[in-house]
């Protein structure tokens, strides 16, 4: 008897086959088939990133991954699935709030040292010490004078990090400014996101061009050899997820790793590493 109902299969492996099979009757079908194999993939990809942190653990080795990007890129759904599965006693998120009275007197890096990683410990910074490189100068919430000391400084802050022993992974979620507009209208018109628009998404439209401008400027310099910036093309939210974990995953030789079946190969077209261009380009 033919199956035509999702109740009539009692396998899995039987529903996909006839979705796949019939794809091209139902739209449905398609937004079902790439659900399904994201979700595969993606949790291939965590099965993964907990041997990753294990092995962090075991090896003693600190990890800081930095998320920065323009207002509605993915950072905080990127983070959130790569710490789904993840043993909170040795992972952390890091999302500061602006400076306190105190904080602005003390050394600017000065409330983000407390937050690096112990040894065996893998952190997550939800925006950075990088907020002084791109949003503080562009809503006027620092001097010219302290984003040139920043710009200097922020290297040789970093390679003392590197000196350390600390593995500093720097990815920028980059996208369109349609796509960010389309996701502002979301946030906007969904009760449950409306918290995530902020005085400084209304202006991420206003000054896009102010934004690219000093985006370039700490790109061109703030990248080297020992924490360089890693550029995720973020307009697909399920794509960039899966090919910023494959990225991290890349980038350590952890126990099982060549025993997964997970597809660890980066996609070229997503996850590219900044390199300086005589023109500048939209991010």
């Amino acid at each position: 008897m033919k199956k035509l109902k999702i109740t009539d299969f009692t396998k899995t492996e039987e529903l996909y086959n006839f979705l796949l099979e019939n794809q091209d009757e139902n739209p449905l079908y398609k937004n079902v088939l790439k659900k399904y194999e994201y979700e595969t993939e993606l949790l291939k990809l965590q099965s993964q990133l907990v041997n990753l942190q294990n092995w962090i653990s075991t090896e003693n080795k600190k990890v800081a991954i930095i998320f920065e990007g323009r207002d509605a890129s993915g950072k905080g759904g990127t983070i959130r699935r790569f710490r789904e599965h993840l043993n909170p006693r040795s992972m952390r998120v890091v999302a500061l709030n602006k400076p306190t009275e105190v904080e602005q007197n003390q050394w600017y890096f000065n409330r983000y040292i407390k937050e690096l990683p112990n040894a065996g410990e893998l952190v997550f910074f939800d925006r950075s010490w990088y907020n002084r490189a791109v949003v503080e100068p562009v809503m006027g919430f620092c001097t010219e004078l302290q984003y040139e000391q920043f710009m200097v400084q922020v290297s040789e802050f970093e390679h003392m990090l590197y000196e350390s022993g600390t593995h500093i992974i720097k990815l920028w979620f980059s996208v369109t400014k349609e796509e960010q507009q389309n996701r502002f209208d979301s946030r906007l018109n969904n009760p449950l996101k409306q918290w995530k628009y902020s005085p400084v998404d209304a202006k991420g439209q206003e000054l896009w061009d102010e934004f690219s401008y000093y985006i370039n400027q700490m790109f061109t310099r703030t990248h080297n050899s020992f924490s360089p910036w890693i550029i995720v093309n973020a307009n697909n939210k399920n794509a960039a997820r899966l090919e910023t974990i494959r990225h991290v995953l890349s980038l350590f030789n952890y126990d099982g790793k060549f025993e997964s079946d997970a597809d660890l190969m980066v996609d070229p077209n997503i996850i590219q590493r900044y390199y300086r261009m005589v023109k500048e380009i939209n991010l």
